[in-house]
């Protein structure tokens, strides 16, 4: 049987282990940190994302605009300024935002100034936005490595972040969802629907075409 006076140290060094503990949780939630990027249609950029180690959360969503809480059809139709974004939130100390935005250049066509793929238009275009001057060092250096790699002049903007508005819910997660929906190609559910429109829309093949074996998310 232990003696009072042995348990003391026990119990207190168990005490020490606990705020340990607390403190580590507290510091990991603060490492916490977002990236903002459009690369034309948001289920993609989230459906790629999403598997990347590190990443907790992609939202999809709209930024970079003029009108306040644009719904789908206003920012597709164009005239609000908005792009079709997703807000990446990560763990710095898994993965660097210098290696995300890396691997946005690589999943993303970022030489077409008029949309991504079969999606045209303003709010289709590829942007990175920075909220500090230390995250727009960071979207530059990444853009230069971009351009160097690729050869070609890359045209996605770094531009100031501006409200970020998340899209309702319908558009979250639509490369997994099993709601029934109506599409040119028939009635399907949302995973299998979204596999069909990434095929046809030439996403992978045009990234794979411009980045070949450096493409991150293609499939092989």
């Amino acid at each position: 049987m232990f003696k009072r006076e042995t348990l003391k140290p026990i119990v207190l060094a168990g005490m020490i282990v606990v705020g340990f503990m607390a403190q580590s949780k507290t510091a990991h939630a603060e490492n916490l940190q977002t990236l903002t990027v459009a690369g034309g249609c948001f289920w993609c950029v989230e459906a790629d994302f999403e598997k990347v180690r590190g990443v907790k959360e992609a939202v999809s969503g709209f930024t970079g605009g003029t009108v306040a809480n644009p719904t789908y059809k206003q920012v597709t139709s164009g005239g609000t300024g908005h792009y079709e974004a997703v807000q990446i939130t990560f763990d710095a100390e898994m993965v660097s935002r210098h290696a995300l935005l890396d691997l946005f250049f690589r999943s993303v066509d970022p030489t077409d100034a008029g949309g991504q793929f079969c999606d045209r238009g303003e709010s289709y275009r590829t942007a990175i936005f920075t909220d500090t001057a230390a995250e727009k060092r960071t979207a530059e250096a990444a853009k230069a490595k971009a351009a160097s790699d690729l050869g070609q002049t890359v045209v996605t903007p770094i531009l100031g972040a501006s409200e970020f508005y998340p899209a309702d819910e319908y558009h979250q997660d639509y490369y997994k969802g099993r709601q029934l929906v109506i599409t040119r190609f028939g009635p399907k559910r949302q995973a299998s629907a979204y596999k069909a429109y990434r095929e046809a829309c030439g996403r992978d093949a045009r990234v794979k075409e411009l980045w070949g074996s450096a493409a991150p998310f293609v499939n092989s």
